[in-house]
């Protein structure tokens, strides 16, 4: 009976492993879906009633030129002009709204920006968060190179590796893995520690 029960219990984990994630991705897809479809809905109403197109054409037409301006933004914002302009916004905002820092930096960390500060684009590490000396060590992020030598680390938490910690730490705290890329290192994270062999160095074969 109990192998049994074992079967069931372990081919339905089997099969929630599977499903979930898929069905947490469509979620996902519909819910940005349904966000994008309201941010566009005026335009596209608009486009219809002008130019006299079906609805799904006019949605599609208004997220091209959604797209359009973010482009002609972004080129923009390359020129001097451009970002004279955008400083001189960018500072008005922060004064206006102090939350539109945090959101801004947060932008920044994820996608890329000034300085090329996406936290994509960082360096994987093991941080030795108690010492040197110590044996423990976290998987991290190294976000900030300073002068100095030290490092700041970021060390995400699982399994959500968008929440997490910053340490400033010394080069002997810190050791750089070039060959794990962060997207592998993330991974590691949202599965609680599952797959860390490409983290912890392996052990030597004995000798034949």
């Amino acid at each position: 009976m109990s192998r049994v029960r074992s079967f069931l219990v372990l081919t339905l984990l089997g099969g929630l492993a599977v499903v979930l994630p898929m069905t947490i991705f469509v979620f996902l897809l519909h819910w940005l879906a349904g966000i994008l479809g309201k941010a566009i809905d005026p335009l596209s109403r608009w486009l219809a009633n002008y130019i006299t197109v079906g609805e799904h054409s006019a949605d599609v037409l208004s997220l091209a030129l959604v797209l359009s301006v973010c482009f002609a933004i972004g080129l923009l914002v390359k020129t001097g002009v451009g970002r004279w302009i955008h400083s001189k916004l960018d500072a008005l905002f922060s004064r206006l709204a102090p939350g539109y820092s945090t959101i801004r930096e947060m932008v920044t960390q994820v996608m890329g920006g000034e300085g090329n500060a996406s936290l994509l684009n960082g360096k994987v590490c093991r941080a030795y968060i108690m010492g040197a000396t110590s044996p423990v060590s976290v998987t991290g992020i190294v976000t900030a190179e300073h002068t100095s030598g030290e490092y700041t680390v970021y060390v995400p938490t699982a399994p959500i590796p968008t929440s997490g910690f910053v340490y400033h730490l010394p080069a002997d705290c810190v050791v750089l893995l070039p060959e794990v890329t962060v997207e592998a290192a993330m991974r590691t994270v949202v599965a609680c520690g599952s797959g860390s062999q490409i983290i912890l160095p392996q052990p030597a074969s004995a000798p034949e």
